[in-house]
């Protein structure tokens, strides 16, 4: 395996070389890794001096690491542009065919070729990062702490990570650079999107909690790289000469899926529906273990971030709940409508986010509700109140419903990532990705939709009296 590797690094030092060789790609490090650094080594100064001048210390303390980002992230934002040409490229240039005649394995070029477009820009980022320390300490006597110092090298490097792999596996579908840098905003766009989070987290002041972004970023990176390596075909790449966007082929081949080999609505429960829920057992068994696993985090939460006892009183607590069900029109055969849209459109939602994050982001939708009762079960049942009297009453009668459908819904959502991640049976990504929202959309439209529609008819009629009858006495 090491000498596979020290093969596929030979594509890697060709590659550096030629990138070194080309002034638009070694000019613009060159900026952003000594320039721009001075530039924020003088906004930083700036910033902290004003801030300091009206009392605002804490927000000059948290201005300098938010910097400190942001100059590890700017040389990173190069590799984009590199990743994005690596096989495109070469390929309008015509020079990709001695590369693709070599002996190597797929794996391998596709290997030598990631490395090459990140190391060069990650050094940068690096470097830089270096070049802003030194200025903030020269005029500010500011030094990061070395958990600090470890965590924004290892936030560049994912980062770095997850554009390339993404921008790489983008570069190997597309026929030209043009196509490649128009469909790069699937990664800028979640980027941006990432960058003000995490953004929002440092001046916040909660570094630890960056170290989870860094895991969920590790994770999906990972797959990117696993979807990349999996699908590339020299071959193929070499075939295909057009972007072509066939509507038609799109949509046949996703009724086919869909339809199957029903002929009626009833076969089709029969042979379709039966037939992935027994295919999804090991994903819904996951869902399951990863719902107790956020009841279980809400609970060792509400042991960090407690509740004052004297919040919650159970007769207020109930009297509460019962005003709020007798004063809200939710609760009505209008609601039902309301409650059963609210739901499906956040399904929807975790499955648009689970896309783009290979399932982990619309997973971490739908745990979230889990993650919330159990963060309030336990002061409400250190106030007095019996938990389980508490989760029959609000919770039971319409989650024998919906509970599972949100289960199926993860599971779907579960699949779509698996099924980006790795191909089935030869199939390209397209095809691949067209049988996964097939089984998708069966599984919502023959079992979740009807299960939420029901629960939220039992949620907006039955549920409220169940309270009223349970809590009221």
């Amino acid at each position: 395996m090491v000498d596979q590797i020290r093969q596929a690094l030979i594509i890697t030092r060709r590659e550096m070389r030629d990138q070194f060789r080309d002034w638009r790609i070694t000019i613009p490090i060159f900026v952003l890794t000594l320039i721009f650094p001075s530039i924020m080594n003088f906004t930083a100064e700036r910033l902290v001096n004003f801030t300091r001048q009206y009392g605002g210390v804490i927000l000059a303390e948290r201005m300098i690491p938010f910097l400190l980002m942001i100059v590890g992230f700017f040389p990173v934002s190069v590799s984009l542009v590199i990743a994005l040409e690596s096989f495109a490229g070469e390929k309008e240039r015509g020079s990709i065919e001695p590369l693709l005649s070599s002996p190597l394995k797929d794996w391998q070029l596709y290997f030598g070729k990631l490395m090459a477009v990140m190391f060069p820009p990650l050094m940068a980022a690096y470097l830089g990062i270096a070049v802003y320390i030194l200025g903030v300490y020269r005029d500010l006597k500011w030094f990061p702490s070395w958990d600090l110092l470890l965590l924004m090298l290892t936030l560049t490097f994912v980062q770095a990570l997850l554009m390339v792999s993404g921008a790489v596996v983008i570069s190997t579908q597309a026929t030209t650079v043009r196509a490649a840098n128009l469909l790069a905003s699937f990664i800028i766009i979640p980027v941006a999107f990432l960058i003000q989070a995490e953004s929002v987290v440092i001046f916040w002041g909660n570094y630890d909690t960056l170290w989870w972004t860094v895991v969920g970023l590790t994770v999906v990176s990972g797959l990117l790289v696993r979807t990349g390596i999996s699908y590339f075909n020299r071959e193929e790449l070499l075939g295909r000469a057009i972007d072509d966007l066939k509507m038609s082929w799109m949509w046949n081949n996703f009724i086919s899926q869909f339809i199957g080999r029903a002929v009626s609505l009833s076969s089709w429960y029969r042979i379709e529906i039966k037939g992935l829920l027994r295919v999804m057992r090991l994903p819904f068994s996951i869902m399951v273990g990863l719902i107790l696993a956020a009841y279980l985090v809400g609970v060792s939460q509400a042991r960090v971030f407690v509740i004052p006892p004297e919040l919650i009183r159970v007769d207020e607590l109930n009297k509460n709940i019962i005003e709020g069900i007798e004063s809200i029109s939710l609760f009505s055969t209008q609601g039902v409508f309301l409650i059963a849209w609210h739901n499906i459109r956040t399904l929807l939602i975790a499955t648009i986010l689970g896309f783009f994050s290979y399932g982990v982001a619309g997973i971490l939708i739908v745990l979230i509700p889990f993650a919330f009762f159990g963060y309030f079960s336990l002061p409400i049942a250190a106030a007095g109140m019996p938990l389980g009297k508490f989760f029959l009453a609000t919770v039971a009668p319409h989650g024998i419903l919906e509970i599972p459908a949100i289960l199926l819904a993860g599971a779907a959502i579960y699949r779509i990532g698996g099924r980006l991640a790795a191909p089935s049976g030869g199939k390209s990504i397209g095809e691949g990705l067209m049988r996964a929202f097939a089984d998708w959309a069966k599984i919502m439209v023959g079992v979740v939709v009807p299960l939420l529609v029901a629960a939220a008819a039992v949620e907006a009629l039955l549920t409220p009296k169940i309270v009223i009858w349970l809590l009221g006495t």
